[in-house]
């Protein structure tokens, strides 16, 4: 049975879905009833739930990386994601941008060009996955570099831009099966904030 839990640490909300050692759904959010209700919405239909307010250890340690993706610490993410019941493009789109480091961010469409489809398909996909923020869809953005979409609000994706600011001053490309994931260093698009083009 996938339990539900959720905890408030300084002021934002986190809320995890887990089997086992399996995570079905992570959310944050700024109040109980949202993480709730993101929950709810995404995990697989014809699952049984229950809500548990004493959290198994691994749950615990999920809500932890959780805090400390949302606070811009870099943090090995080695956690099973449980997958089976979306597409395949879904699954595709997800394992790219998983691959953005970082302090780095990725054009819709460069994600596009490694996972398929288009970009807007890709913001789709980042609308409605199930894992934020261990998937980073906060650092996928437009291809002229401007903030893009964000489900929870654009002042909450140039939040978590700002906190994973790391001074890096070059693109690089990242290696995915026979293709290549260009990313930018996050300053790219805060220096298009500043001046005045998001």
């Amino acid at each position: 049975m996938i339990s539900l839990y959720t905890k408030i640490i300084d002021g934002v909300w986190f809320g995890v879905a887990t089997e086992e050692e399996n995570i079905f759904v992570t959310t944050f959010g700024f109040s109980r009833e949202a993480v709730l209700q993101s929950l709810l919405k995404s995990i697989p239909f014809d699952m049984p739930f229950q809500h548990s307010k004493n959290p198994s250890a691994f749950a615990e340690r999920v809500i932890s990386s959780l805090k400390d993706i949302y606070d811009g610490r870099d943090v090995p993410c080695s956690f099973s994601l449980v997958t089976k019941h979306l597409s395949d493009y879904t699954r595709k789109v997800i394992e790219t941008v998983s691959l953005i480091p970082l302090g780095y961010v990725a054009s819709y469409g460069s994600v596009a060009r490694v996972a398929g489809g288009s970009p807007r398909a890709v913001g789709g996909v980042m609308a409605s996955h199930p894992f934020p923020p261990i998937v980073p869809c906060h650092r996928v953005v437009s291809s002229d570099l401007t903030l893009g979409g964000y489900g929870g609000g654009l002042d909450v994706k140039l939040a978590f831009l700002n906190r994973e600011r790391r001074g890096y001053k070059a693109k690089r490309e990242i290696p995915v099966d026979s293709k290549k994931l260009l990313v930018f260093p996050v300053e790219f698009v805060l220096k298009r904030l500043e001046r005045g083009k998001c």
